[in-house]
């Protein structure tokens, strides 16, 4: 392998691994970073990455101009309390930036309780989600926010995988683990893939590198099934797409369980052994033939015959689940039946299948084929965050049980995930109960612009209260703009040294260093900004800690190679093995079998049970549509549908950047043809998309590969080109898809909501236009509750028993 720094004439290249910032998710791509004169002259992809092989997105090609770009922030800034929203901000220095946080939060700690500070995070960076170690261990508090209504991103896929095989997220197949890849003597190649609302070739999402399966499908004929109301690149080459109807997705998934278990396309000998909850299952889908879910879903009988078959009739096959299962009010129960469908097959774990991790509870980690004993750590580096808070003082076992807001309502998300919950956290904060909330902080996380929370005006209103709000981050946008108090500039993935960790240390395929290329301004790692405050606040704990080197050999890098070695490698392959469960890797006591109560893979739920759900799978229709809302679906008569990713665009961010803001440089909807001539929309005309929460703009793409009455907004687009200032905030209300959604739309456990199934109206309009301020958006409360009449709708504040009971 070649060096990780080498000298090629008067260039230094450098090879690293990427990871956020820039916003991407943790797939590690392999990076060859040339530096001349300190400063970067070409980025190319590293062909000796096992994975990547070379290749790299839009993004990592367009680091040199993000990471030099006129807009970014190089240097500490302040402005006064009273010039929120105005752009009057001033340099200072990272002694005076650090000196304000420490000193309002000390002062807001001795006056109304550290938990009155709340830290706020995005999709995450590096190994660790920074946030949840800012929350606790810097400032004592249990209040870590990601922000997206129902926490509907990942989290209610990691609570499904928890409560029913005991963690380890499931992945799908190509021989990732190893560094010989296909070539591995062990690796089968999967007949079948599903992607079950999921487009990896765009989102490459939380470790998946989709560009795998292309290369599976030429190399090995490996075939393709979609769900999905969109046709989308590999729909064009898949064996079937499925085009339901948003957001009847399990009804679908219940079905093709109906299929495999009738028609016996099961392993009988798996089941036995290792799984719980069987023959209750058998007799709950019982309730869903595909004959019924045909007409729910909207998609031919035969279809959803043949592609059950298919998938059943694969040995092996594999499953891939995207965010239809979270962004969705019936979520917890698709991800029930997807886990069902990846289990009773056989194939969990298995080659070809759908891969386990073994986690960080044993204490040790298989790294070359062998593993790094427990007693050969150092002191403190195997506990999480929050047992290093307890064990350190900085906060107390009473503070997390009991202020952590929301998951009081609902344990269910509280049990497995860091976090508040976010729906009951917007609540706190407007109505100051159950206390009031003081100080807030961002780390990659943007909750009034576009990135993740719906209603973001009501975000906006709240934030702009707190006595003291500061950001960490690279770019200015409309949070930081209308709220922030302090901003501190952060490092990108080639300007630090960290670590990247695929699938965030849930299902590792491999360890990646991020080896530090270049310096940009006055610009510092996350970990070099939390040693700073933290020496403020808690000097005792993180006195400990001279370098940004050992913070990371302390508590971030879970493969615990020292950095050194892990640098050196710069991708160390986790080599785990297959079938975990027979060998004793998954549970913590080195027994065979999952880490559930029942040591088996639970078909029928005892954690879902325990919190007041149905411990099976069950459908229900969204809140929003059809069958539900039919009176108000005479007024907003389109299934909307949004958060599709883009290449050039990572959620929110890189829209300052040229050479991928040309690609696309307006947000776009898509519309079926039929759909727009109806509406006399023509390819490029700005469209206004109305629901009952509000009114944005976006340009019309027609196209046929979305399902009649069917359309799909892009997320994440503002106007970093436009004023700043309140009200406009860089055009954050014009075409904010947040807006068209409810904050508060959860299963009775506290996940999801309407991101992938809404209702609107679209209307051709003259021009770009659209609101500049909130006040102009809202449909008032008082027409929601006229549209609600003699309906089961459940309006944003209802409790879901009430809306059950009345319903």
């Amino acid at each position: 392998m070649t060096e990780w720094k080498r000298q090629v004439g008067d260039e230094t290249i450098f090879r690293t691994c990427a990871w956020s910032p820039p916003g991407c998710h943790p797939v590690g791509c392999g990076l060859q970073v040339h530096v001349k004169d300190g400063k970067v002259t070409k980025v190319e992809g590293d062909p000796e990455h096992p994975i990547t092989r070379g290749s790299l997105c839009p993004r990592c090609l367009a680091l040199k101009e993000y990471i030099y770009n006129p807009d970014r922030i190089i240097h500490p800034m302040k402005r006064a309390r009273e010039d929120r929203g105005k752009d009057k901000w001033v340099e200072c220095s990272w002694d005076e930036a650090t000196d304000i946080i420490a000193d309002h939060a000390k002062e807001i700690t001795e006056k109304y309780g550290a938990e009155t500070i709340c830290v706020f995070g995005g999709t995450g960076r590096e190994a660790n989600n920074w946030y949840p170690q800012w929350a606790n261990l810097v400032f004592g508090t249990p209040n870590s926010v990601y922000a997206q209504a129902g926490w509907s991103c990942y989290g209610p896929r990691m609570t499904a995988t928890a409560f029913m095989i005991g963690g380890g997220y499931p992945e799908i197949d190509y021989a990732q683990k190893f560094h010989d890849r296909y070539d591995n003597p062990n690796f089968v190649p999967p007949e079948v893939v599903v992607l079950w609302g999921k487009e990896p070739l765009r989102s490459n999402p939380d470790g998946l590198y989709g560009h795998a399966i292309i290369e599976m499908m030429r190399q090995f004929g490996t075939k393709i099934i979609c769900i999905d109301p969109r046709i989308t690149w590999l729909g064009t080459r898949a064996e079937e797409v499925i085009q339901l109807r948003p957001g009847t997705d399990t009804a679908m998934a219940m079905a093709w369980l109906y299929v495999l278990t009738t028609e016996d396309l099961v392993d009988h000998e798996f089941i036995e052994k290792w799984t719980f909850g069987y023959e209750d299952l058998c007799e709950r889908v019982k309730e869903m033939p595909p004959s019924r879910a045909a007409e729910i879903c909207g998609v031919p009988e035969e279809q959803i015959w043949r592609a059950a078959r298919l998938y059943g009739n694969a040995k092996p096959s594999s499953l891939a689940w995207g965010l239809a299962v979270d962004e969705n009010t019936n979520g917890p129960q698709l991800g029930m039946c997807l886990i069902a469908l990846m289990t009773i097959t056989g194939f969990i774990d298995a080659p070809g299948g759908t891969t386990l991790g073994m986690g960080d509870d044993q204490g040790n980690v298989v790294r070359d084929g062998g593993a790094i004993d427990a007693a050969d750590k150092v002191d403190d580096a195997t506990d999480s965050t929050l047992m290093l808070a307890l064990k350190h003082g900085i906060m107390t076992q009473e503070t997390w049980d009991k202020k952590r807001i929301g998951v009081d309502k609902y344990p269910c998300v509280g049990q497995v995930l860091w976090t508040v919950q976010p729906d009951e956290f917007l609540k706190a904060l407007e109505t100051e109960k159950p206390y009031k909330i003081h100080m807030a902080q961002f780390v990659s996380s943007n909750p009034i612009g576009t990135a993740i929370a719906a209603e973001p005006q009501r975000w906006w209103r709240a934030l702009k209260e707190l006595d003291f709000n500061f950001a960490c981050d690279l770019f200015m946008n409309p949070t930081i703009m209308a709220c922030c108090d302090v901003f501190l500039p952060v490092a990108s993935t080639i300007e630090h040294d960290g670590q990247v960790v695929t699938h965030y240390g849930l299902n590792s395929s491999f360890y990646g260093a991020e080896n530090k290329c270049v310096q940009v301004g006055e610009c510092k790692s996350d970990v070099e900004i939390m040693m700073m405050v933290g020496k403020k606040m808690y000097p005792e704990f993180w006195n400990r800690f001279e370098t940004e080197e050992d913070y990371n050999n302390f508590h971030v890098f879970r493969s615990w190679l020292p950095w050194k070695e892990l640098r050196d490698n710069v991708v160390t392959m986790s080599e785990e093995p297959y079938y975990k469960y027979k060998l004793g890797k998954l549970r913590p006591d080195g027994q065979p079998g999952f880490p559930t109560f029942t040591g088996r893979v639970e078909l029928s739920s005892f954690s879902y049970g325990a919190f007041g759900e149905d411990a099976l799978p069950y459908f229900e229709e969204p809140a929003f549509g059809p069958a539900t809302t039919p009176k108000l679906m005479e007024t907003f008569p389109f299934i909307l549908t949004s958060g599709a990713r883009r290449q050039e665009f990572f959620h929110s961010e890189h829209k300052q950047v040229k050479s991928l803001r040309q690609i696309s440089p307006f947000p776009e909807i898509d519309i079926n043809p039929e759909d727009a001539k109806a509406k006399g929309i023509e390819e490029g005309d700005w469209v206004e998309i109305t629901s009952p929460y509000g009114h944005i703009r976006q340009k019309a793409k027609v196209t046929p590969t979305i399902k009649p009455g069917v359309v799909h907004c892009m997320h994440g687009f503002w106007y970093p080109e436009e004023d700043g200032e309140e009200p406009n905030l860089y055009g954050n209300w014009k075409s904010n898809v947040n807006m068209l959604m409810p904050n508060s739309v959860n299963a009775k456990v506290g996940f999801g909501n309407t991101f992938k199934v809404m209702i609107c109206d679209i209307k051709k309009v003259d021009s770009e236009g659209g609101p500049n301020e909130p006040d102009d958006i809202f449909v008032e409360k008082s027409r929601l509750e006229e549209f609600s009449v003699n309906e089961a709708w459940r309006p944003v504040d209802a409790p879901y028993d009430e809306y059950k009971a009345n319903n």
